[in-house]
């Protein structure tokens, strides 16, 4: 059985293919945002890993002959955040593999619909289009399960979290605090779905002087795993 969270996805993107209906090639084009310049290297970045060749999604987004067909449900899902799924509320914490669109992707995409929805000149198509999975990084280091409150083993780095949760989390707030009683946020996981099994990789080290403590809050028993270096 599919997980609930690809359930969702095929029924909010079905139920917008019902306005994908008028969306056809003869409209009229008010944009110059091309799908062959600007939306399929959003795509690219942001999509592919799901919406490509063997991706978890129902439809595929490599092509324009793909993805022209679901446009109105594509502005509607990145209106409301609801796709690309990152699973962590956005500005808590900095990762350097987020996959959370931009305002000003969000807004091409949006200006892309409304406008017609054109592919644009062959011309422009990036040199490669690739679909490879970007989610899972690598992360080398040391490991540390946090399920509520744990001691960091000295003086440590920080490189990222993977969230392995069996069960689905409405909110968990992971932070970390230093021995003088200062707070450092790492992440803030928000409708999590068991299913992601997903590694959030910081964008710098974090560093913890010894005696510093990482706590999940609320305690919801969920797998946290924080991976460090000495």
């Amino acid at each position: 059985m599919p997980p609930h969270w690809l359930i969702r996805c095929c029924r909010c993107l079905l139920v917008g293919i019902g306005s994908c209906a008028g969306l056809l090639a003869h409209d009229p084009i008010t944009t110059r945002i091309t799908y062959s310049r600007e939306i399929v290297r959003i795509f690219e970045k942001r999509c592919f890993s799901c919406h490509g060749e063997g991706g978890s999604a129902p439809m595929s987004l490599m092509k324009y002959e793909e993805a022209r067909p679901w446009a109105k449900a594509i502005k509607e899902e990145v209106l409301e955040r609801r796709m690309p799924p990152w699973g962590a509320v956005k500005g808590f914490g900095a990762f350097r593999n987020e996959e959370a669109l931009s305002q000003e992707e969000v807004s091409l995409i949006a200006d892309w619909v409304e406008g017609g929805a054109p592919e644009g000149e062959q011309k422009y198509y990036p040199p490669k289009i690739s679909a490879d999975e970007p989610r899972v990084a690598a992360l080398e280091g040391n490991r540390l399960l946090v399920k509520d409150t744990v001691k960091v083993p000295g003086a440590v780095r920080l490189i990222g979290i993977e969230a392995a949760s069996s069960s689905d989390l409405a909110s968990a707030l992971i932070v970390a605090e230093q021995p003088g009683g200062s707070v450092e946020p790492l992440i803030w996981l928000r409708n999590f779905k068991a299913g992601w099994k997903r590694r959030y990789e910081f964008r710098d080290p974090i560093a913890l002087a010894a005696g510093s403590r990482i706590r999940v809050e609320p305690s919801t028993g969920a797998s946290i795993v924080v991976f460090f270096r000495d």
